[in-house]
């Protein structure tokens, strides 16, 4: 009987090992070492790269779940581009979130700032991903996925993705046929990940959809970093691939969020392009087509008044944001539950206000047919307010300390670590102030099947039972007016994450969880 992932002895496993090491360095799948493997004072000029958490063999993925996931994207990032243009929709998202959330609020700040002189920017791009876990019940039906968050901002590792994926193929070619327990080549169905090309494909689009510069300088994209950035190759190799291409040539510079008004000026009259001056060429300056945010996603990265004067001033200037404030404020988690909200004689789904027909499909039933395969990927999400019943049905539930053994509480946040879950929900909310409980979903958890693999992480191995998270990356370039067009919509390339199933959180990034690839099964 065949056994995948196989077993490995102690010395497959160091083979495997050194492998994976040194193609991972040789290709870019790296990033710059943790505190907790190389203190900072050993690297003071921040040179040193390593290896990315990574399992040894992509995990087994049902394939109709996978392709479940792939075939609702462009439908996904419709629906999101929708929802960013619909003003009213949103400022109900942030009342009801309330002000125990300054984050949001200051959010929406901006927005009424820009709003009130008037946007002179109507394009908008989205690099979006769709995550989501398997989810099979004890009776042991067809597995189906379903949505644990959607992403508007900073949707990170599809440069890693695409070299992970590329990583297993070299180890199926290569190592897999010459275990004692051999997978021979050809025998695993490894999809490939074309995700770098594919967000790539979307950041060039959008400079293109910019148009002619009127400034008389050369046009360019910004990536807003964050300081001290370890996952900067994940972002490199979409910098890469942009500029790969000649026709056009794309300028990509990296600006740090909290440089950016230092170093960037609104150009003088109505026009408001967004003109850059790169510290290492004093001499040159640039018009802005496309501003790509890797920060400015929580608020660690507002320390203080002028980090938000920054955002704003972004915001107001002609270039291409990916993501506005609106599509930033469109990812909040209580987007996602309202979205899940299940369909009444008497409250019909939110999902028709922004997939109609005159818009997605050319007919009253395909469209209905989208919004019922968008609601399959849904699992039940509640609101925490103390006025409906849903929310107080869900108050209970959280503060009970056998029922919420199934639930996880989420705020308003994105990056991970943000997450409470199971047996610490209650006692998290009654040292909680209960004005603040508004500002979280309850969401129920998703019960995965088994699956075994082994990471390789910081040079060790790890053996044991895991748990797969997929993304699903899109690309979406469209008019933000009301019924605006939309002039790009496109799947591009997948993410899958891995963690020990002991762990609560995932994030790769917040050193929880490993980059994997799928094994169709």
């Amino acid at each position: 009987m065949w056994v995948y992932p196989p077993e490995l002895t102690p010395a497959e496993g160091e083979r495997l090992t050194e492998v994976i090491k040194d193609w991972a360095v040789a290709h870019g799948l790296t990033v710059r070492p943790p505190p907790a493997v190389i203190a900072a004072e050993a690297d003071p000029a921040g040179i040193l790269a390593t290896a990315v958490p990574v399992t040894l063999f992509p995990s087994p993925f049902p394939e109709v779940c996978f392709n479940q996931a792939v075939a609702v994207q462009k439908a996904y990032n419709e629906l999101y581009a929708a929802i960013s243009r619909d003003e009213e929709f949103l400022a109900q998202i942030v009342k009801d979130i309330g002000d125990s959330d300054d984050f949001i609020t200051e959010l929406w700040k901006v927005h009424l700032r820009v709003k009130e002189e008037g946007y002179v920017q109507h394009k908008s791009l989205g690099l979006f991903r769709s995550d989501y876990m398997v989810h099979q019940d004890a009776s042991g039906s067809t597995p189906q996925v379903k949505q644990v968050e959607f992403n508007t901002i900073a949707s990170s590792f599809g440069g890693l993705s695409s070299q992970t994926s590329l990583l297993h193929n070299y180890l199926a070619a290569t190592e897999y046929p010459l275990l004692g327990n051999p997978i021979q080549r050809g025998l695993l169905r490894l999809p490939p990940s074309g995700s770098i090309v594919g967000l790539a494909a979307g950041l060039r689009q959008a400079f293109v959809e910019y148009g002619p510069t009127t400034t008389g300088h050369g046009k360019c994209v910004v990536f807003l970093t964050q300081g001290g950035e370890r996952n900067v190759f994940d972002q490199r190799h979409l910098e890469y691939e942009l500029q790969r291409s000649e026709d056009p040539v794309v300028p990509v510079f990296r600006l740090p969020y909290a440089e950016t008004l230092q170093h960037t000026r609104i150009a003088d009259g109505a026009g408001r392009q967004l003109l850059y001056t790169p510290p290492h060429l004093p001499g040159r300056t640039f018009e802005v087509a496309v501003i790509y945010m890797r920060s400015g996603y929580g608020p660690s990265d507002y320390p203080d008044p002028s980090a938000w004067e920054a955002r704003y001033h972004l915001e107001r200037s002609a270039a291409i944001k990916c993501p506005t404030v609106l599509t930033q404020i469109a990812g909040t988690k209580k987007v996602q539950q309202v979205l899940a909200t299940p369909e009444t004689p008497s409250n019909p789904s939110v999902l028709g206000r922004f997939l109609r027909p005159s818009t997605t499909t050319s007919d009253d039933s395909t469209s209905a047919s989208v919004i019922s395969e968008l609601a399959k990927t849904f699992t039940n999400i509640y609101p925490l307010d103390a006025t409906t019943e849903a929310g107080l049905e869900a108050r209970r539930i959280a503060l009970d300390p056998a029922r919420s053994q199934s639930y996880v509480l989420k705020p308003q946040r994105e990056g991970g670590g943000n997450n409470v879950y199971r047996g610490a929900i209650p006692g998290f909310l009654r040292s909680t102030p209960e004005a603040h409980w508004p500002s979280h979903i309850l969401m129920e958890l998703i019960t995965p099947p088994p699956v075994r693999n082994t990471i390789l992480r910081n040079g060790a191995l790890e053996h044991g039972g895991v748990i797969c998270e997929l993304g699903i990356y899109g690309t979406c370039l469209w008019d933000q007016r009301p019924g605006g067009a939309i002039l790009r919509n496109e799947e591009a390339g997948y993410l899958l994450r891995t963690k020990g199933d002991k762990s609560e959180e995932g994030g790769v990034a917040a050193g929880f969880g490993c980059m994997d690839s799928v094994a169709l099964a």
